[in-house]
């Protein structure tokens, strides 16, 4: 299917700082380097929180969006609705799709989410421009649910980043990627949304650690990290789970510390605070590699590292931004296959009308990801909430009881009920 006229959509639109609007608004016509596709799900990302904060200040979005409004957010899945004659061949009106934002087009930081003014996965419906297919950024997803497909996308950066892990033998420079297999690990401040995906992927991905030790100063989330991820379970794929609470830092350190015999072969720090790093830096043990997993908003951000061991014991330092195309097909391929999981990423549910005060406020609302369904009018509610709001709201009512029916967690049967009975967005 070629030409498409113009046609409405409604997306949630960055014009400054903290100056979101959600507006309807005419899409131009498709042309025939491009697709029209249609979104169903978009999860709400950290970073489009700092985004929203920087406007154009923020190193992926324009200089002039204020004249020029992007659709914001970037983990977004829905359907193939029309395909340009250059891409006829590669891609069929019907088809699913998930994304990869990090085009990489040309050396430029442009992305889906960010940059564009007719893409972006706060929308109804978006037009593809052809540099997302020429970078081979747009997924055909085959999965069960869209949620899943939207999830792949931060599924792809803890995947990316134990890749990105790197360690060397005595006496040979070469860098030996990933996580040492069989080693010891631990992920700091890593109860939230990001930390359990990584959780899920070292117990059942392709290369997982001996000792996975996993750390917050929040017991309420190390309790629900430690109900959805289980020792049991991790135990049955040949690694030793534990969780250990640092909310007294000094008295964690020796604990972490003994925990093994010379130190950690790979640590994580899923919080920009420098504490974290600088603990994690003291956990290293000889060849140690340290990933400084989430971005810090400050361009001044720093934290002390020791250099004595990065002379003497080799320790180093990673980071990455993100995952690449192929890390987000690891994650799609993972989730249909059924090893890994991320539902358990999901507190919160709501649609487009809930979106721009959710990405505003988002550090100050409790819980891991939040997930919008673009085609509807729903309030951002927590899974857990479900049961209350059911009381008077039928929709409610039955989502609880799915939900109840898979460990609390969203689902597929979850999706498809919504999808079916939820309340559609009417244009603005």
């Amino acid at each position: 299917m070629g030409h498409v006229d113009r046609m409405n959509t409604t997306a949630l639109r960055l014009y400054g700082k903290n100056d979101l609007r959600l507006e309807s608004f005419e899409l131009p016509g498709m042309g025939e380097d491009e697709i029209l596709a249609e979104v169903v799900t978009n999860s709400i990302c950290m970073s489009d929180h700092k985004a929203a904060e920087q406007g154009a200040d923020h190193k992926r979005v324009p200089k002039d969006v204020g004249e020029k409004p992007v659709i914001i957010s970037h983990e977004f899945a829905g359907y193939i609705r029309a395909v340009g004659g250059k891409w006829a061949g590669q891609f069929a009106p019907g088809q699913k799709f998930s994304i990869q934002p990090a085009l990489g087009y040309k050396g430029s930081l442009d992305a889906p989410g960010y940059s564009f003014r007719w893409i972006g996965g706060m929308a109804g419906f978006v037009i593809v421009p052809s540099m997302v297919m020429e970078m081979d950024c747009l997924l055909k997803y085959t999965g069960d649910a869209f949620y899943k497909a939207s999830l792949s996308e931060p599924m792809s950066c803890v995947i990316g980043a134990c890749h990105a892990q790197y360690h060397t033998r005595y006496g040979n420079y070469q860098h030996l990627m990933g996580i040492v297999e069989d080693g010891d690990c631990a992920l700091l401040a890593a109860a939230g949304p990001m930390g359990l995906g990584c959780i899920d992927y070292l117990i059942h991905g392709p290369r997982r650690p001996r000792l996975l030790v996993v750390t917050d100063i929040d017991q309420g989330r190390l309790d629900r990290a430690a109900q959805l991820m289980t020792a049991g379970d991790a135990a049955n794929h040949g690694v030793k789970l534990l969780y250990v609470n640092t909310a007294n830092a000094a008295e964690a350190l020796g604990h972490l510390r003994g925990l093994t015999k010379q130190g950690f072969d790979d640590v994580f720090a899923f919080a920009p605070v420098a504490p974290v790093i600088e603990q994690a830096d003291a956990l290293l043990g000889r060849n140690g590699c340290l990933n400084f997993f989430a971005g810090p908003n400050r361009t001044d951000f720093a934290a002390k590292l020791n250099f004595y061991n990065v002379h003497y014991a080799e320790t180093h330092i990673v980071g990455t931004s993100g995952g690449n195309t192929d890390d987000m097909r690891e994650a799609l391929a993972l989730m249909s296959a059924g090893r890994i999981n991320p539902s358990a990423m999901i507190t919160h549910v709501g649609g487009i009308t809930a979106a721009r005060e959710a990405i505003l406020n988002l550090p100050s609302i409790p819980g891991g990801k939040k997930l919008i369904y673009t085609q509807y009018d729903l309030p951002l509610t927590a899974i857990g909430d479900f049961a209350a709001a059911g009381q008077t709201q039928p929709l409610f009512a039955e989502l609880a009881r799915l939900c109840a029916a898979h460990n609390g967690l969203w689902n597929p049967e979850a999706e498809n009920f919504l999808l079916a009975h939820a309340p559609k967005l009417t244009t603005l």
